[in-house]
């Protein structure tokens, strides 16, 4: 008997050693992903970084680095928890910089920088280095750094990155989106003001069925406002209603435009008023910058 039991041991050991190969440690980590059991995927994506620490394979290479996203992922993902998220996914950055997972971690982690630690140049430094990769949606990232700085409040960087984008991308659908932000980002420079006019034009020629197209001429009539010539304006915000997606903002404008001119005839001599009102900014829904740092802060009120 005894001799019997000794093979049935070694037999019980050979296949808990099977099931304790990585790939079975991932398999369990991603069953228990999806039946909601996060801490224990992320004892299972452990289990299997713990056994490829010794091998440098290339498919353990391959498996780290799916075991250290899984981890990450739950941590994100499923426990909401920033701090651990973003260690794991630096983790992986480190450890496999040329994989398609630090690609995706870089992506996510920049988004995790910007929001929950207002980290913006962390975040370019992220999506800058994803570039590098030449990755499928390398337009949007690169659309993503310029809106960065243009959050940052660097608009000549911010002009840079726009132009580099529609050179690099002159197809992708974001070269309209980079045209309006670069002329935001060009009006928020002093004495540029006709240039930045002259790109939203050029935005609304190149695609005149934009939905920015309507934004883009509502911004032209800011400019000439913002310049003191209010009659122009009130022209352009004229024929903005005609498109426009919120005309009662676009009246707005025109009386206050109409008003800041009565002021500043007989009966209003000495009440010059300045030519935009920063006191109510504008609002609008526009997934570009949508106005500038001023408003954007008060955009639905």
């Amino acid at each position: 008997m005894r001799p019997l039991r000794l093979a049935l041991a070694v037999l019980a050991l050979a296949g808990a050693g099977c099931r304790d190969k990585p790939v079975d440690h991932l398999q369990r980590a991603r069953d228990a992903t999806f039946e909601k059991r996060p801490d224990e995927a992320l004892v299972e994506y452990r289990k299997a970084f713990d056994a490829l620490r010794m091998d440098s394979s290339t498919e353990a290479s391959v498996l780290r680095a799916r075991a250290l996203k899984g981890a990450a992922d739950v941590y994100w993902l499923e426990q909401r928890k920033v701090k651990e998220a973003v260690g794991v996914y630096r983790e992986l950055i480190q450890q496999c910089p040329d994989s398609p997972e630090a690609l995706d971690a870089r992506i996510i982690l920049a988004e995790l920088l910007r929001v929950h630690y207002r980290d913006l140049r962390g975040a370019i430094d992220q999506l800058t280095a994803a570039l590098k990769l030449n990755p499928p949606q390398g337009a949007e990232l690169h659309y993503q750094v310029a809106k960065l700085y243009f959050e940052l409040g660097d608009y000549q960087q911010c002009e840079l990155e726009t132009r580099r984008l529609i050179e690099r991308f002159p197809t992708s659908a974001f070269v309209d989106d980079s045209l309006f932000l670069q002329a935001q980002a060009v009006g928020m420079m002093e004495g540029r003001r006709q240039e930045a006019s002259r790109t939203f034009a050029d935005l609304r020629t190149r695609f005149p069925d934009s939905e920015l197209s309507p934004h883009a001429l509502f911004e032209m009539g800011k400019l000439r406002a913002d310049a003191g010539d209010n009659e122009k304006a009130i022209e352009t915000w004229v024929e903005t209603l005609k498109t426009h997606p919120d005309p009662t903002l676009v009246q707005d404008y025109i009386a206050r435009a109409r008003k800041r001119i009565a002021n500043t005839t007989a009966g209003g001599v000495g009440q010059r008023e300045v030519a935009f009102d920063r006191a109510r900014p504008a609002r609008s829904s526009l997934e570009a910058v949508g106005g500038r740092p001023e408003e954007a802060a008060t955009e639905h009120d």
